[in-house]
């Protein structure tokens, strides 16, 4: 049992510490806006600079280039407006330059930052978010310098969807946009056209990041990062790049997206007549303010007779939403890690689905619900307990004639083989079944780390004097019980057992360091633990008893 403990530990301090230990958060600074890549000229008032397109693109096919005009670029004249999307679920706010989208606020969801209270809005003001801009050869036009005329100042989502379309005129071009909105969803869809036809590169901005908008924003920003979906999803940490480092993710890509801990931001090229992204340029932000990360993130798409078609989605990293808009785009949320084989289908296929079952068709607060889980867990796994404690008993009775086996052939490492198989026989004992049984709650603890760590349902989520399952017990009462629980379990595991100094030992320090380990995890997570401890020491209490029969029998005869 100690080695199986000791196993625990070793696993949780790994999966847990060590990537915090190896990517410490640095501190950066505000957003910068550094210098234009391509080369474009400068209006004075261009919503963000351009980044050059992978070169694994190829040159685009010259067509005549754009011509800009002074007079049919944003000016003072030219007020940038903002066009609202409203919807049961959300109030997206785009620009009238060149339609990127300003502000994105979820109805259903909550802001923690401080000082920051109300639905949560994910969109910071230096985002460049959905802006587009069309490379022709060796020209680049960003649509962001050129003001654009909506057909409606407010568009209602209704159940049959609803349509937001702009018209402008870039250069010697009319260009239309069409974003099509469903009321169910956070998916939407974009349409784009230069009339007259055009030939080259569509880019499309995502950076620089999500606002943080929950309490620990430490752990929010430590968990910023890209990822891109070929034929397996590849993730790209903020942290990972240097000020002014240029990184170039090779396509094609389904997906490109920019995630927060509980949000995402993304970039869809999944319909079967679109052509997919060529790739895209991740250039990291300049670092010295508290905290602050930020990664420009441009995606290219190639586009022919001047039309473009793709999605975006801007919402929670909800499972079964992600799920159901398929290409794997539920894998942007990284539940497991380095142990994500055998992680992500215990959480995808055993915990979530039961979690989410009891708490809709119970309709019970999730605090209740993990409570019943524990519980559930461990009759499930009561057959397996009682055989495991039972084999550990047994292995216990006959430590004095193993103990003295050993004495007598320890030099003879074949007959001391072959004398402790002949009793483990004589004894129906089997050395490993005390341990196995008892390692298989653990992928369920460890499962659960992880969907406490990434669940958007758990976020803000409060129970009894909890304010929030996903974050630490602030008053640190679970973790406490949940020692003092493990401690007992130990303590009856050990009684009308032969003294064994190590044992106790083990007994006082291992409810300790596991105290200590689970104090600032979540208090969900704790919340089980305990509850699975408290819900086994019947079970002990009952074996301890038949061992104490068993001892007082052994003794009369």
């Amino acid at each position: 049992m100690d080695r199986r403990l000791l196993l625990a530990i070793a696993l949780m301090v790994l999966v847990v510490f060590v990537p915090s230990l190896l990517w410490p958060p640095t501190p950066q600074p505000p957003q910068a806006e550094g210098p234009d890549s391509l080369g474009v000229v400068d209006t004075g008032t261009s919503v963000g600079s351009a980044v050059e397109a992978p070169p694994t693109l190829g040159p685009a096919p010259v067509e005549p280039p754009v011509a800009r005009r002074p007079e049919d670029r944003v000016s003072d004249s030219l007020p940038e407006r903002m066009v609202v999307v409203e919807s049961p679920l959300y109030r997206y706010e785009f620009s009238t330059r060149g339609g990127r989208l300003a502000r994105a606020t979820l109805r259903d969801f909550r802001s923690f930052a401080p000082a920051d209270s109300g639905p949560a809005q994910l969109i910071p003001p230096e985002s460049r978010f959905l802006a587009l801009g069309y490379v022709v050869g060796a020209d680049t036009v960003q649509l962001g310098d050129f003001a654009f005329a909506p057909d409606a100042d407010t568009v209602h989502v209704g159940p049959d969807g609803g349509t937001l379309q702009l018209r402008g005129r870039v250069g010697s071009r009319d260009v239309e946009l069409r974003y099509r909105f469903q009321p169910d969803t956070y998916r939407f869809d974009i349409e784009g056209e230069v009339i007259g036809g055009l030939e080259g590169v569509l880019t499309v901005g995502l950076g620089p990041r999500l606002r943080s908008i929950d309490a620990d924003t430490v752990t929010d920003i430590r968990s910023y990062g890209v990822v891109t979906k070929a034929r397996r999803t590849e993730r790209l940490n903020f942290r990972s790049l240097d000020p002014g480092e240029r990184r170039e993710l090779t396509g094609p890509f389904e997906w490109v997206a920019i995630k927060s801990k509980y949000f995402v931001q993304a970039v869809l090229a999944i319909e079967e007549s679109s052509p997919q992204f060529g790739g895209a340029v991740a250039l990291g932000g300049p670092k010295p303010g508290k905290f602050e990360s930020a990664v420009d993130v441009t995606a290219s798409l190639p586009v022919a007779d001047g039309r473009f078609h793709l999605s975006a989605f801007v919402g929670p990293q909800d499972n079964r939403r992600l799920k159901r808009i398929g290409h794997d785009f539920d894998d942007v949320n990284p539940y497991g890690w380095i142990m994500r084989p055998i992680i992500r289908p215990v959480v995808d296929y055993a915990i979530l689905p039961v979690l989410f079952w009891m708490h809709e068709r119970l309709s019970i607060g999730y605090g209740w619900v993990l409570i019943l889980f524990g519980i559930l867990v461990r009759l499930l796994l009561w057959p397996l307990n009682q055989k495991a404690m039972r084999s550990s008993t047994a292995m216990q009775a006959i430590q004095p004639e193993l103990k003295d086996i050993q004495e007598r052939y320890k030099s003879e490492p074949q007959k001391l083989q072959q004398e402790m198989l002949k009793l483990y026989k004589e004894h129906g004992v089997n050395p490993l079944g005390g341990c196995l049984p008892m390692l298989i709650p653990m992928p369920v603890l460890f499962a659960l780390f992880f969907v406490f760590a990434n669940t958007i349902e758990f976020r803000g989520v409060s129970f009894l004097w909890l304010p929030d399952l996903a974050r630490a017990d602030p008053y640190y009462i679970i973790p406490i019980v949940m020692g003092a629980s493990m401690f007992l379990l130990s303590w009856i595991g050990q009684r009308n057992m032969p003294p064994n100094p190590q044992t106790k030992m083990m007994m006082y320090i291992m409810p300790g360091m596991f105290t200590f380990l689970f104090l600032n995890f979540s208090s969900g997570l704790n919340l089980y633990y305990a509850v699975s401890n408290i819900s086994s020491l019947p079970q002990q209490w009952l074996i301890s008893r038949e061992r104490a029969r068993r001892l007082a029998t052994r003794g009369k005869g």
